[in-house]
């Protein structure tokens, strides 16, 4: 996917069903706006008031659905993931979208984090480039309201229980459907993926995977997960870059793998619905021997499809599971970069769909910030990415006249625009973002200037 392309909203939404011509004229326009004005409020990312009235007549109308806003988006990532010659990632994890400040919003949401704030819980799934980093786009997504579970409420009823929140992850892959026959697609998630609903549903129906293990499973009588993969010899040592966490900036850590195949019985407690049947898994193990006094250890204990059998295979599979890590920063382009939770929408109904709408438009934005740090920018035209004429006002403002740009040097000038210090590390959203608005207003105004 395009970081920006020159009619985002044409691009990703242009062929929306719904149900007239004039409300996809209007969503285009809105994507657009929303691709142009990132983090602004809605009503500042237009010029007029029968702009902003119009796009919330738009998100209002009852054929204007979460899912039928995305849906155009969604099928042409499954075709980019399907044609992809390469190793696709699809990538899931959840977050939280807090509303606490929407009051009259409240009752429509559910509690979050621990119990104190009200929103929504935002369960994605992205289609990701396992070479590059590269996010092909949304795949799934997920809305859910956290019900909250009483005291007296029997097992069985919880697992029967249609808004039961585990069920986000089984739920995503019926979204996504089937990998294509190639099977070029590989699951990965963090600990909270870790349910044998979900991790036995893979195994089962063939899908590649690797899940980091939460819970030190029983294996038999006397027989523990994390005891066992810990007690194999490691078979393959290499230094790995790890990413930035909030305990610790990015560093490059000498670590060790070692790789073990279990068999795991289903849980006496039943939790989700599936076969009663034990699964079989590999068990890859990567960690550091010797952190360094007062650092947090790595150890990541990986359950895995993968028959691994050499060190570049064991190098593989924690390479897929490192590069999660831009869920993470997809996340963070949700809420700081696109602004969604500054949005000020009643009722859910129409606040679901403009979600919808600013998720895609952080795909391009979480990409773009991507080219600054080092994936690929510094060999790619930024013209490719964005419109000539935006590299040529960028340019003359930075170096007093119109020049070539990489896409490195383009998001590094916008970054430069919005006031950032250049650093080891990426530009920030608040300076990408600052840069981003000043470049539009820069724009906006030579457009208005009548031409002589």
């Amino acid at each position: 996917m395009n970081p920006l392309p020159k009619s985002f909203g044409a691009q990703e939404f242009g062929d929306v069903e719904l149900g007239d011509v004039r409300r996809t004229r209007r969503l285009v326009a809105l994507a657009d706006a929303c691709a142009c004005a990132p983090g602004h409020a809605l009503p500042d990312k237009f010029h007029d008031p029968s702009g902003y009235q119009g796009a919330l007549r738009l998100l209002r109308s009852p054929h204007v659905t979460h899912a039928a806003v995305l849906a155009p988006h969604q099928a042409r990532t499954l075709d980019r993931a399907e044609a992809h010659t390469g190793t696709v990632l699809i990538v899931h994890d959840t977050t939280d979208l807090d509303f606490s400040g929407h009051r009259t919003l409240a009752p429509q949401l559910g509690p979050i984090g621990n119990g104190g704030g009200r929103g929504l819980l935002c369960h994605n799934s992205l289609a990701v480039d396992s070479g590059t980093g590269e996010i092909l786009g949304l795949v799934a997504q997920q809305l859910h309201v956290r019900v909250p579970v009483g005291k007296n409420e029997s097992r069985g009823t919880k697992r029967a229980r249609a808004t039961r929140e585990s069920r986000l992850w089984t739920r995503a892959l019926d979204e996504i459907g089937p990998a294509p026959g190639a099977n070029r697609w590989v699951h990965v998630a963090d600990r909270g993926a870790d349910a044998f609903e979900f991790v036995s549903r893979l195994a089962r129906t063939g899908e590649r995977f690797v899940v980091r293990a939460q819970h030190d499973r029983s294996l038999g009588p006397g027989a523990k997960l994390f005891a066992t993969a810990r007690a194999t010899p490691p078979v393959g040592a290499w230094e790995l870059e790890l990413p930035p966490t909030r305990a610790r900036a990015g560093c490059r850590a000498q670590v060790r793998a070692s790789l073990t195949t279990v068999t795991v019985p289903p849980p006496h407690n039943r939790k989700g619905e599936y076969p009663a049947l034990p699964i079989r898994v590999h068990v890859v193990r990567v960690w550091e021997p010797d952190p360094g006094a007062g650092a947090d250890p790595v150890e990541w204990l990986l359950l895995t499809s993968e028959p691994v059998t050499d060190v570049p295979g064991l190098r593989r599979v924690a390479h897929w599971y490192r590069t999660r890590w831009v869920i993470e920063e997809y996340h963070k382009g949700l809420k700081t970069g696109a602004g969604i939770e500054r949005l000020q929408l009643d009722p859910r109904g129409a606040l679901d769909p403009a979600i919808g709408v600013l998720s895609v438009v952080a795909v391009a934005l979480v990409n773009l910030r991507q080219l600054a740090s080092g994936s690929g920018g510094a060999d790619r035209p930024a013209h490719e990415v964005v419109p000539g004429r935006w590299v040529e006002v960028l340019s003359t403002w930075r170096y007093k006249a119109p020049r070539a740009l990489s896409a490195e040097a383009f998001v590094q000038a916008l970054a430069r625009l919005g006031g950032w210090i250049p650093r080891k590390q990426p530009p920030g959203w608040l300076v990408l973002w600052r840069g981003w608005t000043r470049l539009h207003a820069f724009l906006e105004f030579e457009a208005a200037i009548p031409k002589m």
